[in-house]
């Protein structure tokens, strides 16, 4: 399941994140890369202790916790703090691979497992050439190069790549979710159930059905989520 998540942050929250970036001290990207990640990977990375990053992270989180769309599509349980990279000259281009099954924070000691991966696109999309994100799946290639300020959620088992900027710099911050549905084909299904419900209370109110398929959601969510 594949979802674009549109105004993950608002253009004041652009402009801040943008400020903080206009002195990020950027390096290799190859030191969060798994051994085989690491043959394909050619981009820039901002430091996860620099003081940057962690600015970044708090507008980001906060703006993530605040967004109903990304709650109902991840149904996130952790959250690997953000990180950010970038893609500009000869650093321009991540190959095809799959992101590592679990990672471990640095900060919280904690193992995540990735059941979702996300990108969000910091840099307008007509400011560079090139740079959409490739996420395959059993219904074929998709690539994905938003506006600034929205996010792609997609399965952290795809085969996914970035493809190489041939003009100007991509920017965007990328990071995982262990959500409290591990089983994707059960996330897909609460989460269309869920804009069902707000379809139907948008338009018929909340009768007696949509208070009943509210339950149904709520103990299919109770009966599979893992909360702890």
């Amino acid at each position: 399941m594949l979802i674009e998540i549109p105004e993950v942050l608002s253009q004041t929250e652009l402009l801040q994140v943008r400020t903080l970036l206009s002195d990020a001290p950027w390096t290799d990207g190859r030191v969060t890369a798994g051994s085989q990640s690491a043959q394909v990977k050619n981009n820039w990375q901002l430091p996860e202790q620099s003081e940057q990053s962690s600015a970044l992270r708090a507008v980001l989180l906060e703006a993530l916790n605040r967004n109903a769309l990304f709650l109902s599509a991840a149904l996130p349980k952790r959250i690997f703090p953000p990180l950010f990279n970038r893609y500009t000259g000869e650093r321009n281009t991540f190959g095809n691979h799959i992101d590592n099954a679990i990672r471990h924070c640095s900060q919280s000691g904690q193992r995540i497992r990735t059941d979702l991966s996300a990108t969000l696109f910091l840099t307008d999309p007509d400011s560079y050439d090139g740079g959409e994100l490739v996420i395959e799946d059993t219904y074929g290639q998709h690539a994905v190069k938003l506006a600034a300020g929205d996010m792609v959620l997609y399965p952290g088992s795809s085969l996914h790549r970035v493809e190489p900027v041939t003009r100007g710099a991509r920017v965007a911050s990328f990071f995982w979710l262990e959500s409290m549905i591990r089983e994707t084909e059960r996330r897909r299904l609460l989460f269309e159930m869920d804009m069902a419900i707000l379809e139907l209370r948008s338009t018929q109110g909340d009768n007696q059905a949509t208070v009943n398929l509210t339950g149904c959601y709520h103990n299919l969510l109770r009966m599979w989520a893992e909360a702890n």
